[in-house]
């Protein structure tokens, strides 16, 4: 049996996790040899269904039901066109195979040469601002754009705006599920699963196919994110969120950490405020992040800034009332009175405006008040100059 389907079948054992699978290579020296164990020599967490799986393979080898999953299981994923990579495969992700406890094999849809490539991970919240979404998008269709492909998990959110933005610029992007990669969630991202495969793509998960969306899988898909890529990128965050575990992750990884800072005001910034005094490189621009890892690139493309289009094209012919409140919301949001009270506009007036603005993409409201979107703080640089 070959190191692939051995590790199938061992990973097949009811209860038996990354965790437990390494246990057993490092206690028996490769999976064929774990399998060929008496169950009694097993670690004793595994329950008694996955003891009586192994004695069953024992007396059945590939004839009996852990074999025949195995060799059905690779056979599925070569109709549909799926690779699957061994941790010990050449063409397994050598950043990835570096942390602790791999994922001992991968499933891959798609280009699996997408994991060859120099990546950055780009994560944050499902319920981001307006202003966070903007930023994610803008800044993967740079890193893109500069050579580096841009990975997260196809959740909502900031998740998906930096798959739109790396396609945005034609470049490559990796979704990292936690399911099947046979199986999308949500379903709402199911079209940009598919764009993400017709741009050249890959679409990958260490889960068998089938598998469903269970709430303790996405914290293992989360290590993969990080161990995959050279930095993650956090754009906006809760503290207690699933991307600052991705954050974390990565700082125990050795990978390059980033963070754009926001609001005091906005709940979503305090997961990057306090990634960044934990360690984390405060960034305010894509050419941050470019400076920092560009030399990962060998050539790959061209450096970018997130700023980096003419004025004159962030800048719309706003009339003077609207700049003025543009310049009034600067970096914080503000109330309709505070807003009232600095621009010594009408209150009727005012809110004509602001909707225009919204309408415009420039503005975003908020409970409370409005805020300059990622577009907005653009266009606000651009009134500076």
């Amino acid at each position: 049996m070959d190191a692939l389907t051995a590790s199938l079948t061992l990973l097949r054992l009811e209860g038996l996790g990354p965790a437990s699978y390494w246990q057993l290579i490092e206690r028996f020296g490769s999976a064929e040899a774990a399998l060929q164990q008496p169950p009694e020599n097993l670690t004793r967490k595994l329950p008694d269904r996955a003891r009586a799986q192994l004695a069953e393979y024992q007396r059945c080898g590939t004839n009996g039901e852990l074999g025949q999953w195995a060799l059905a299981e690779r056979e599925r994923c070569a109709e549909q066109c799926i690779y699957l990579l061994h941790y010990e495969d050449q063409n397994y992700p050598a950043l990835l195979r570096e942390i602790h406890r791999p994922p001992p094999v991968l499933y891959v849809a798609g280009d699996p040469g997408n994991l060859a490539l120099p990546q950055v991970a780009v994560v944050g919240a499902r319920r981001a601002s307006r202003a966070g979404l903007d930023n994610a998008e803008a800044f993967s269709c740079d890193l893109a754009a500069a050579g580096f492909a841009i990975t997260s998990g196809l959740a909502l959110g900031v998740d998906a705006a930096a798959h739109r933005g790396a396609l945005r610029a034609e470049g490559k992007t990796v979704a990292v599920l936690g399911t099947g990669v046979d199986r999308y969630y949500p379903l709402r991202n199911v079209v940009l699963a598919e764009q993400i495969l017709a741009g050249g793509g890959a679409i990958i998960s260490e889960m068998p196919l089938g598998t469903a969306p269970e709430a303790g899988n996405f914290p293992r898909r989360n290590r993969i994110i990080s161990g995959l890529s050279l930095g993650v990128l956090l754009v906006e965050a809760a503290v207690r969120s699933g991307s600052l575990i991705t954050a974390r992750l990565a700082l125990e990884q050795n990978r390059e950490v980033f963070a754009i800072p926001g609001s005091i005001h906005n709940p979503m910034a305090r997961g990057c405020h306090r990634m960044i005094r934990e360690g984390a490189t405060l960034v305010e621009t894509s050419g941050d992040i470019v400076e920092q890892l560009g030399g990962m690139l060998a050539g790959c493309g061209q450096q970018a800034g997130l700023f980096a289009e003419p004025a004159d094209l962030l800048s719309p012919s706003l009339p003077p009332e609207q700049q003025t409140i543009v310049r009034a919301l600067g970096g914080d949001p503000r109330s309709i009175e505070q807003l009232a009270r600095d621009t010594g506009g009408e209150t009727g007036e005012l809110m004509a405006s602001l909707l225009q603005l919204e309408l415009e993409g420039l503005v975003e409201q908020l409970p409370g008040g409005y805020q300059l979107t990622g577009s907005g703080a653009q266009t606000l640089i651009a009134l500076a100059d």
